[in-house]
């Protein structure tokens, strides 16, 4: 069965650490009509262009789209998923293999190529959630719509198109499988679960670490008064 992981979503994003950040991003499929300002659209695209790749071939393009009429576009290019088009920009992420197949063959085409934008695309959902944005990561597509709409050359091929806007919803928290039922220890144990996750990882006592991180909540607001006291 799966489980339910409880966060805190309507804590300030920008007040959260990098663990924080990840546990509480959601996939948001609702926007405000609010425009989207540009620096913050850079900051994304920073953390985009920051991931990870294969040899540091870094072979994504990304492509921002903001006029109305192409992001409708887009919406009917995605199965008519027309929500997307109350998203005040879209970022498309568009892989290019050349480099890849270059110095990896068939696998760095078909694998390394992939798996790098999809590095990219998790590094600006973390960073829209991070900056108070909702966003959401589309792979259902009409891939040669989307390149008529582009203008996307041959020999590359979209591979998400990441939605951007202030978001106009709390999404639910979804639910997770246990750790226990999808982490496997030194080898590959089906039907082996781990009894005692806590221990295993590296935690004596879920209690203690509870309390622990209770205490530093404590000990914060004691600290926030005080420094108002001596203003």
């Amino acid at each position: 069965m799966a489980q339910v992981v409880k966060q805190n979503i309507k804590k300030d994003p920008s007040q959260m650490d990098v663990l924080e950040v990840i546990f509480t991003r959601r996939s948001v499929r609702r926007y405000r009509d609010i425009p989207v300002e540009w620096d913050k659209v850079g900051k994304i695209l920073e953390a985009g262009r920051s991931a990870p790749s294969a040899g540091n071939l870094q072979g994504w393009k990304f492509v921002v789209i903001t006029d109305p009429a192409k992001i409708k576009l887009l919406a009917e290019a995605a199965l008519q998923q027309y929500w997307m088009a109350s998203a005040k920009v879209h970022i498309i992420v568009v892989a290019q293999f050349e480099k890849a197949r270059r110095f990896y063959g068939i696998r760095g085409e078909r694998l390394y190529a992939v798996q790098d934008c999809a590095a990219a695309c998790q590094n600006m959902l973390l960073a829209a959630h991070f900056l108070g944005l909702g966003a959401c990561w589309i792979g259902a597509f009409d891939e040669d719509s989307v390149k008529r709409t582009l203008g996307v050359p041959e020999e590359a091929r979209p591979q998400a198109i990441i939605t951007l806007g202030y978001p106009d919803e709390e999404p639910p928290v979804p639910t997770k499988y246990k750790l226990e039922q999808v982490v496997m220890v030194e080898r590959w144990k089906m039907g082996q679960q781990i009894k005692d996750i806590a221990l295993t990882m590296g935690y004596p006592s879920l209690k203690v670490a509870k309390y622990v991180d209770k205490t530093k909540e404590f000990l914060g607001r004691v600290h926030d008064k005080i420094a108002k006291k001596e203003k």
